[in-house]
């Protein structure tokens, strides 16, 4: 299994030099297996450049939606799969108490906020609600868990030759009653990243900014290292940047970071382009 980080952004950073090694576009990362099917996490402005690089051949696409705020669905109008009549166009995303998943899309998709309708596309559009679930994609064993951030919410497990990626892009830890260090059947997403190869967190804030935007969301590093530290992963790349921190500020937090970690856990910053590869157990 392959994991390629296409967007690693929450919001839209100003191209540039600022943002050379991390990039500027919002949350998209791909997985591929060994048989070479793809699974794709978020829809944000990275996927415009994952299109590029998908087989000739390729027919079937499936998008996991973590949840429908803008910077993870930006890219979807124009990812180029949608525009073809031969491919099969798989996006799973969570269910609403208010509409569903059609009608949360199309209000991105439709005008006045873009020019065609998402019924307008030419492939073969399955829309999927999941919650708490678990199901097949190809190679591929998927979980799905409503995580805490505004809104429906979920992060996934994926699972495939022997290894597993855990992703939880935009997740709060340490909010409300519920602490990191409390009792793990109540951490949010926490069975999501247990004994994980590879876990994907969200570290989106430095500890003060994290003081002062509680509820807002997000999580820092210092948090993405010690969840990780009691789920047992192996690596935890800090994810979702805030589009205020430029590459140095970014460097900063991932020596803090590390110098929380335990020995063994590896901790790195998600960069655009960035490939892990994961060899056969």
């Amino acid at each position: 299994m392959k994991v390629r980080f296409w967007g690693t952004r929450g919001s839209l950073a100003s191209p540039g030099p600022y943002t050379a090694r991390f990039g500027g576009n919002t949350s998209c990362v791909e997985v591929r297996a060994d048989d070479g099917s793809v699974i794709v996490l978020d829809a944000g402005t990275g996927i415009s450049r994952l299109d590029r690089e998908l087989p000739e051949d390729m027919t079937r696409i499936d998008i996991l939606l973590t949840h429908l705020h803008m910077d993870h669905i930006q890219g979807l109008g124009f990812f180029a799969p949608l525009r073809r009549e031969d491919f099969d166009v798989h996006m799973w995303g969570p269910p609403s108490t208010a509409f569903d998943l059609s009608t949360h899309l199309g209000r991105y998709l439709s005008p006045p906020l873009f020019p065609i309708h998402l019924r307008e596309f030419a492939c073969h559009l399955t829309l999927h609600e999941i919650a708490d679930c678990q199901f097949e994609i190809g190679p591929f064993h998927v979980s799905a868990n409503l995580v805490c951030h505004p809104g429906p919410t979920l992060g996934y497990r994926i699972e495939a030759d022997g290894a597993s990626v855990a992703y939880l892009p935009d997740h709060e830890l340490g909010f409300g009653a519920v602490a990191i260090d409390g009792d793990p059947r109540w951490i949010s997403g926490f069975d999501l990243m247990l004994d994980v190869d590879l876990l994907i967190h969200d570290a989106q804030y430095t500890v003060s900014e994290k003081m002062r935007r509680r509820g807002w969301g997000h999580s820092t590093p210092q948090e993405a290292v010690r969840i990780a530290t009691r789920a047992g992963a192996s690596r935890v790349a800090l994810f979702h940047h805030s589009p205020d921190h430029d590459d140095s500020e970014i460097d900063l937090m991932v020596d803090e970071a590390r110098r929380a970690a335990p020995d063994g856990l590896e901790v790195f910053a998600a960069a655009e382009g960035q490939v892990i590869e994961f060899g056969r157990l």
